[in-house]
C-alpha cells in the first residue's frame, strides 16, 4: 500500500514538473521569446538595397539584431517590389517568429498583412518609414523626421536663393515612400512664398542610375536654365553629377545641389564643393529597433514614435567630419 502511495506522489511530481516546463516555454509568435536562454526571433523586411544609405541601414539591423544580442534574425530584402514585401512579412507569419520588423517601401496597402500579424499575436516595430494603415495594427515605429529634413532643405534654398528669382528641379524618392512624401511637404512648405521657381519634379525612386537618367532629361529640357537641385537623397544627387559634368556644366557651381542623407559619398562629394548643402538623415537604427522588440516581447509597454536626431553640414562642417562618419 505503501508503494503504491510513493509510486503515485512521485508520478504526480513529475506531472507537475512537466507541466511548469511548458508553461514556462511560449508559444511561437505570441509575444514570448521562447523562455530561457532562448534567442528572440525576428523577420525583418526591408526595402531593398537602392542606397549607400540602405546599406548602411541594413548593417546596423543585421549588427543589433545579431545572436550575441540575444535575437535570430532572418533577412528580407524585397528590391523595392511591394508586393515582394507584403509575402515576406506573410511567410514571417507563417514561421511563427515572435516579432517582425518592416521598413515599408510605400506607406498604403499594410492594412491587411499588419491585421493577420495582429490576429497571429506577432507584433510588429516599423522601422525607418511610416504607413497610412491605423496605428493600432503595429507596436511601434522608429525612424527620423523626413517633413523636418525636407523642411531643413528648403530653408538653405530659400536662405541662399530668394529674391534671385532662381529656377529649381527635383529629384523625388521612390512614389508613394513615406520618405518622398514627407520631404516634398516640408520642403514645400519651407520656399513657400518665395520667388524660387519649381520647373520639375520627378522620381528618381533614390537611386543613384535614376537621378542620372532624370537629371539627363532635366537638362536636355532646361539646360542651363537651371539654377538649383534637390535631391531627395544623396544617391540621386550623386548620379546627377554625372549628367551634369556630361553636359559641360559645374556642380556646385553653375547648378547648386542639396540633397538628404549624408552617406559617405554624398559627404565626400560635399566636401569637395560637388554638393553644397547635405541633411542628415542617420541610418543607423538598429539599436533602437532592437531595444524597442526586446520590451514589446517582454510585454512591456513602448512609446508609439521613436524619432532619431538629424543634423545638416556645409562644405566646411563636411570636411571636418569626413573621415570620422561611421557611414
Amino acid at each position: 500500500m505503501k508503494k503504491s502511495i510513493f509510486a503515485a506522489a512521485a508520478m504526480l511530481g513529475a506531472l507537475a514538473m512537466v507541466a511548469t516546463g511548458c508553461a514556462g516555454g511560449g508559444a511561437p509568435g505570441a509575444g514570448g521569446n521562447g523562455g530561457g536562454d532562448d534567442l528572440i526571433t525576428v523577420g525583418f523586411a526591408q526595402t531593398g538595397s537602392e542606397s549607400g544609405w540602405r546599406a548602411a541601414n541594413t548593417e546596423s539591423m543585421k549588427k543589433a539584431f545579431s545572436e550575441e544580442n540575444g535575437f535570430k534574425l532572418t533577412f528580407n530584402a524585397a528590391d523595392n517590389k511591394q508586393e515582394a514585401q507584403i509575402s515576406a512579412v506573410r511567410n514571417f507569419i507563417n514561421q511563427g517568429v515572435d516579432a517582425i520588423v518592416i521598413a515599408p517601401i510605400t506607406v498604403d496597402g499594410w492594412d491587411d498583412v499588419l491585421k493577420e500579424a495582429k490576429d497571429a499575436g506577432i507584433p510588429v516595430i516599423l522601422e525607418d518609414r511610416t504607413v497610412s494603415a491605423s496605428d493600432d495594427l503595429y507596436a511601434s515605429w522608429v525612424g527620423l523626421d523626413f517633413e523636418q529634413e525636407g523642411r531643413t532643405a528648403g530653408e538653405w534654398v530659400k536662405e541662399n536663393f530668394d529674391g534671385k528669382g532662381a529656377n529649381l528641379v527635383v529629384l523625388e524618392g521612390t512614389t508613394g515612400s513615406s520618405a518622398a512624401l514627407d520631404r516634398a511637404t516640408g520642403f514645400n512648405e519651407a520656399i513657400k512664398g518665395t520667388d524660387v521657381k519649381v520647373m520639375d519634379s520627378q522620381t528618381g525612386d533614390f537611386t543613384r542610375d535614376g537621378g542620372k537618367k532624370v537629371m539627363e532629361g532635366y537638362l536636355q529640357k532646361y539646360g542651363k536654365d537651371i539654377n538649383v537641385l534637390f535631391a531627395h537623397n544623396d544617391d540621386m544627387g550623386l548620379g546627377a553629377l554625372d549628367a551634369i559634368k556630361a553636359a559641360g556644366l559645374t556642380p556646385g557651381k553653375d547648378i547648386q545641389i542639396v540633397t538628404i542623407d549624408a552617406v559617405k559619398d554624398g559627404m565626400t562629394a560635399l566636401a569637395n564643393g560637388e554638393f553644397n548643402f547635405i541633411v542628415e538623415c542617420n541610418p543607423l537604427l538598429g539599436e533602437k529597433a532592437a531595444a524597442l522588440v526586446k520590451d514589446v516581447v517582454d510585454g512591456k509597454t513602448v512609446e508609439k514614435r521613436t524619432i532619431v536626431e538629424d543634423q545638416s553640414f556645409t562644405q566646411e562642417q563636411a570636411a571636418e567630419v569626413l573621415d570620422s562618419r561611421p557611414y
